[in-house]
Parts: C-alpha cells; structure tokens; sequence
C-alpha cells in the first residue's frame, strides 16, 4: 500500500480508524526526512495491512501544530485511535521494524486500563 497524504481533512477519521497508522511528519526542505522518505515507504510496501500516512508539515501547519511538532521527522503510531508512540527523528529500517512489531503487540484493553487509571488519578 502506498502512503497517504493526510491534511486536516482526513487526517481524525485516518488515525481514529481501527488497526495501526503510521503518520510521518515532514518536509520537503528537510534533510533526515528525505533519508527516512524511503525507509518509509519500503516499509508501507511490506506491511500493506497497516496505513502509513504523511503530513507536510509546510502545507498543514494547523496540523503540526496540534501535535506540537517541534522536530521533524517525526514519527507518530497509533493503534485504534490511541497514539502510542510519538518521537522525532529519521528511524533506520531496522528500528523502524521493530517499532511496528510492538505496535502490533500490543494489548489495547490493558493500554485503555492504564489511560483510564492515569485519567482517575489527576
């Protein structure tokens, strides 16, 4: 599966959807990004049941706003609407790999356990 362009638009109802996304926040100017481009969409050829979207940061502002995108690239995963992992810089494959693997790990009823007890606490 090829990558997909997110913008304001699509971008809730991408990442909401159940099953993992994947979003890259980038730009075109950006040296690691262009590095971690092609990580990138290998990796979309390979795991063709998971969505991995894009996000120019340059053209979605708003966007890289909301998410407080300081550093590009970054990296952002989420797993039925929940993020679970957001960091910035160019991932090698390898990493890139092994982070998708924990995200398909991952129990989501005890991920939902632990968002609801760190909720109660504050």
């Amino acid at each position: 599966m090829a990558t997909v362009v997110l913008t304001t638009d699509n971008f809730e109802q991408t990442v909401s959807s159940p099953g993992i996304t994947l979003v890259d926040f980038w730009a075109e100017w950006c040296g690691p990004c262009r590095t971690f481009g092609p990580i990138y969409e290998r990796a979309s050829e390979k795991h063709t049941d998971i969505v991995f979207g894009k996000v120019d940061t340059d053209a979605q502002q708003s966007l890289a706003g909301a998410f407080n995108i300081r550093s590009i690239p970054t990296l952002m995963i989420a797993r039925d609407g929940i993020v679970v992992y957001a960091e910035p810089g160019a991932i090698p494959g390898p990493a890139l790999e092994e982070l998708i693997s924990k995200a398909r790990e991952l129990d989501m009823d005890e991920v939902r356990k632990q968002i609801a007890a760190a909720g109660s606490k504050h």
